[in-house]
């Protein structure tokens, strides 16, 4: 089924892509002085004190009941789980192996879909998730060295399919707000985290360096506030499988990055990889939007049938 978007649909879209390229970077300056569990939860602890004071400041009221179960699964899942599996990954795997397996996510997003009646099986979609999974590869092949230990990789594997049924989930969740949504989440997944940070024995330490406070603040802020609420924006506009090809072009973004601010090579497989998944967001998911969305018209039941 043909997706509608209008401008504000196209920009969230396109920030969800630069902000969550961006993080990235952000993350990794985090990690030279914070644990990554510890600062993801501290991120997230933030971020979700954050939501809860806009969510009141614009007088959204709290989920309960089934709505904040839904939003705290979600949380769980796309903050918590997601996020200490890809950790747990990156222990055993090279970066460009973890890549290559989390680019199939638009992929397994469109088969859960599908297997919960939430989609309809497109091939442009399919051919649109092969070519990401064929860009990230190219694009990864320069750190795709060494052993695949089956541990690391199905913990890549899983954080995959936990990434691709958060967003199924969260498209479920339509009287939930966005807000409330990642208020919640980002609360569950913050408790998770910091549970999983305590028993991997990780050091809880405030960081002293400024550019390690620069890259919390743009987390939290950027990274996770505005990122959040523009996925869910573009998420309650499109169906999760065109949605989350906003992620497959975040390492494209991280990539040209890199070669910017952290004097990386930009070698002729990133710009291979890149234009293949540029190609493929494309394919996917910008050529199934077809302008401004239509506005149903109301029942008339009343009314005689039209002439022939």
């Amino acid at each position: 089924m043909d997706q509608t978007a209008d401008n504000k649909t196209y920009a969230a879209f396109a920030g969800t892509v630069l902000i969550g390229g961006t993080n990235f970077i952000a993350v990794s300056l985090s990690n030279q002085e914070m644990p990554p569990l510890f600062g993801a939860a501290v991120r997230f602890a933030l971020a979700a004190l954050l939501f809860f004071l806009i969510a009141r400041a614009r007088g959204v009221p709290l989920a309960h009941g089934r709505a904040a179960v839904g939003a705290a699964l979600y949380g769980l899942l796309s903050f918590g789980i997601g996020v200490a599996l890809l950790y747990y990954a990156l222990v055993g795997l090279s970066a460009g192996a973890v890549a290559v397996v989390v680019a199939a996510v638009p992929l397994l997003t469109l088969v859960l879909a599908v297997l919960l009646r939430q989609e309809r099986l497109s091939g442009r979609r399919v051919i649109g998730g092969i070519l990401v999974v064929a860009g990230i590869a190219v694009l990864s092949a320069g750190t795709l060295g060494g052993s695949l230990s089956r541990t690391y990789l199905l913990a890549a594997i899983l954080a995959a399919i936990v990434s691709a049924l958060s967003s199924v989930i969260a498209k479920s969740l339509t009287d939930v707000h966005p807000l409330n949504l990642n208020a919640i989440g980002a609360t569950s997944g913050m408790a998770l985290l910091a549970v999983g940070s305590l028993v991997a024995g990780e050091h809880w330490a405030l960081p002293h360096q400024a550019q390690t406070w620069v890259a919390i603040l743009w987390l939290v802020l950027l990274g996770s506030v505005a990122l959040f609420q523009f996925y869910l924006y573009v998420l309650k506009r499109l169906t999760a499988s065109v949605t989350v090809y906003a992620v497959a072009g975040m390492p494209v973004i991280a990539a040209g990055l890199g070669a910017v601010l952290l004097d990386q090579p930009i070698t002729t497989s990133v710009l291979a990889g890149g234009a293949l998944v540029i190609a493929a967001v494309y394919v996917g998911a910008i050529s199934g939007m077809r302008g401004p969305p239509q506005i149903p018209l109301p029942e008339c039941p009343d009314l005689p049938p039209e002439d022939d």
